[in-house]
């Protein structure tokens, strides 16, 4: 895989990881993985509330009165 920045981004990149000790590799690896959890669990919550709501919405309604 080969991923383009432009140069501030390689260099904000580059000095982050030189800040925390670790390789830009590592430092690019986590913060994809913590994306697609975010991501993961925003589909997730959604996908509960679509399915759920609808069943509750007239209590929902009442408890808003």
């Amino acid at each position: 895989m080969t991923l383009r920045l432009s140069d501030p981004d390689s260099a904000a990149l580059a000095q982050r990881a030189e800040h925390e000790g670790r390789s830009q590799a590592e430092v690019i690896t986590q913060a994809v993985r913590e994306y697609i959890e975010r991501a993961s669990r925003r589909e997730l919550l959604e996908s509960v509330l679509d399915d759920e709501l609808p069943r509750y919405a007239e209590a929902l309604t009442r408890l808003g009165q």
